[in-house]
């Protein structure tokens, strides 16, 4: 299966994929992951996305869908894969289009996992990390309203709609089920 994973920060996109990664047999692969390991790693592509995160800038939409790329080719990702991350915009959902379109392949849905803005705001903020308070976590909240939520309506009828509230395995039993596995 080739799935995005949509959702707004603390959804439990993360928490989720780990899961299905496991259960479908397929890689999560995640865009701050693939920075991590690409700046780690030393690779050309890593540095340059370095550079601008070095300088207080937003790493551009090419170095990171080179990064995607790259990972999709990878011999793991062959027969699927979790984006978690990537498309952010609608600009990178049709770069995505087209890659997957390169191999012949295309998504087999958008995972839109719903969840209540005080909901987000409450998990956020029992994690206990030092740059959650209540305003950061609804200026990101404000953020993904503004520069993924149009990803639902691009998607359209690809998006399957999960609601990701209740407790881990209830949202996972959720997700599977309308995955149909």
């Amino acid at each position: 299966m080739r799935l995005v994973l949509l959702g707004p920060p603390g959804a439990g996109k993360g928490t989720q994929a780990a899961i299905l990664s496991e259960k479908l047999g397929i890689p999560h692969i995640s865009t701050g992951d693939l920075f991590r390991a690409n700046i780690g790693e030393g690779t050309p592509l890593g540095l340059e996305a370095k550079s601008y995160i070095d300088a207080g800038k937003l790493v551009p939409t090419d170095v990171t869908a080179r990064m995607v790329e790259d990972r999709l080719s990878q011999e793991d990702a062959q027969n699927g894969f979790l984006l978690d991350g990537f498309p952010r915009t609608v600009e990178q959902a049709e770069i995505l289009k087209g890659l997957l379109e390169g191999k012949g392949e295309k998504l087999d849905g958008v995972v839109n996992f719903q969840v209540a803005e005080d909901v987000v705001v409450e998990r956020m903020l029992a994690r206990g990390r030092a740059d959650d308070n209540e305003e950061t976590i609804r200026t990101r909240l404000q953020v993904y309203r503004d520069e993924t939520a149009p990803l639902i309506d691009h998607y359209g009828a690809e998006i399957i709609n999960i609601e990701a509230e209740g407790t881990v395995e209830e949202i996972n039993a959720r997700t599977l089920e309308a995955l149909g596995k």
